[in-house]
């Protein structure tokens, strides 16, 4: 907390509009076929996987060892590279192997494709779980788009209270979320429980936000809970992996993270560090809009818990 406070004070150009580059591609064609893939068919999902898997190989191999290599016919890897966006084939081949040159390998030859191999020994392991939580990071930094979260930010400024709704893994860092924008004077809430959620949302109105997080976005409970804040004319942000999934159809606002699990994790610790990322991006935003506000409420904030801190050289009363 204290760091925010630093933060704050020394750098007053937080909250303006990063300067985005003409024609962006943000985060690689990788990371945007990654995050398609659930809404491709199964056909196409398997061209999906071997691209994604080894982006190299795949610009070096012809429309028919590629076809052949996913077990499907040229015309569905034709209708692969117009779902992600691509011309065809040919663009897709140069794509690739632009992104297979400014990939970032892992330092460690032992770790392979996000997956922790069978009989994997803890040097292994550890070096598997760091790569690809630091690559989760970086890839959703690189990918998030500035102009939203920059409405994003002036929607929660602006609002008169703010909701934000989670599940399982998600629903941590929704509470975390929660936590921030209370500290810095901000009217927050999070509810865990799908009915005082609907409740809650039910309650709201324009002028309100509410946020929903979802990895996979496909939470019942989050897409039921947003259409009722919409019902009631609020503001609905969406923070998923996935632009194409249910829950980014009741968002006015789709903010997205580039995480790939690996073995064992699936929607658990990359993803949640990559929420944790554009949480702390909107944080920092939400709290330079309202600079001296909010320097004044961590300060409270940090003197009110001094006590019960070792060696605070104060005693409880």
């Amino acid at each position: 907390m204290i760091g925010v406070l630093e933060l704050m004070k020394v750098s007053p150009t937080v909250a303006k509009r990063p300067k985005v580059p003409d024609n962006p591609e943000p985060g690689g064609l990788i990371v945007h076929i990654s995050g398609l893939l659930p809404a491709l068919s199964p056909a196409e999902q398997r061209v999906a996987r071997l691209v994604v898997a080894n982006p190299a190989d795949a610009a070096r191999r012809t429309i028919t060892d590629l076809a052949a290599a996913a077990e499907t016919s040229e015309a569905t890897v034709i209708r692969f590279c117009r779902s992600v966006g691509v011309g065809g084939y040919p663009q897709l081949r140069i794509r690739l192997a632009a992104e297979a040159a400014r990939r970032v390998e892992p330092p460690d030859a032992r770790v392979a494709g996000g997956d922790i191999p069978p009989g994997a020994n803890l040097a292994q392991i550890i070096a598997t779980v760091a790569f690809n939580d630091a690559r989760a990071v970086e890839e959703t930094a690189e990918q998030l788009d500035p102009a939203v979260c920059e409405q994003v930010v002036d929607a929660i400024a602006g609002a008169g209270r703010v909701d934000i709704y989670g599940a399982g893994a998600s629903g941590f860092v929704a509470a975390d979320f929660q936590q921030k924008l209370h500290r810095i004077g901000r009217t927050a809430f999070y509810f865990p429980d799908v009915h005082t959620a609907l409740t809650s949302a039910a309650l709201l109105g324009r002028g309100d936000v509410a946020i929903g997080l979802s990895h996979s976005g496909t939470t019942s409970d989050v897409v039921e809970v947003l259409e009722q804040a919409r019902s009631q004319r609020a503001t609905t942000v969406v923070l998923t992996n996935f632009p194409r999934s249910p829950v980014t159809e009741v968002a006015d606002h789709v903010l997205t993270t580039a995480a790939r699990e690996t073995t064992y994790r699936s929607g658990a610790t990359a993803s949640r560090l990559a929420q944790l990322t554009v949480v702390d991006c909107l944080f920092v935003g939400v709290a330079a809009r309202h600079r001296t506000r909010a320097r004044r409420a961590l300060e409270t904030g940090v003197e009110a818990v001094r006590a019960h801190r070792v060696g605070s050289g104060r005693r409880r009363v």
